[in-house]
């Protein structure tokens, strides 16, 4: 795999988050789970201590946690809306879309997959949508096809 294909699109304020939790992964969470592995050691048998168990277990997942966002920091690219001409849709930009023969209209803010939030309006520019709308413009007709069928967008503003 080469690094464009590892690029993680991220905002700078989608950066900063990752780079907040990984802090308090490495500064806080390392040393609490480390500490509950010792409690439960000391209890003694370690085959049938739950306690044991289950904090290994934490630190398994936290561990993995920490390796993955070690990963998308190494390999983020900020992103920069002005990679690409204002009236073309892109990473970092809204795009307000109706569906053919819907009056309401649906805005998307098009984001990398790591920040992806579809409940606030947040998409990646991997998911269906996105990658319909990326490098389209004003009035363009888009065919999103989704596991729920195919739906057809014209594109109406982008900001």
């Amino acid at each position: 795999m080469n690094n464009t294909e590892r690029t993680v699109h991220l905002t700078a304020e989608g950066l900063k988050k990752l780079q907040d939790e990984l802090n308090f992964l490495i500064n806080t969470r390392r040393p609490q789970v480390a500490n509950q592995i010792a409690e439960a050691k000391a209890e003694g048998d370690l085959r049938e201590n739950a306690g044991y168990d289950e904090a290994k277990n934490a630190q398994a997942f936290m561990e993995g946690r920490i390796r993955d966002l070690e990963t998308k920091i190494k390999f983020a690219k900020i992103i920069d809306e002005n990679d690409a001409p204002s009236d073309e849709v892109a990473l970092g930009r809204t795009v307000v879309v109706r569906e053919i023969g819907a009056d309401d209209e649906e805005s998307y803010s098009l984001v990398g997959s790591s920040e992806a939030d579809p409940a606030r309006g947040r998409i990646s520019n991997e998911s269906p949508v996105g990658r319909a709308v990326m490098g389209r413009r004003v009035n363009d007709v888009v065919e999103v096809k989704s596991p729920g069928g195919a739906f057809k967008y014209t594109i109406l503003r982008i900001e």
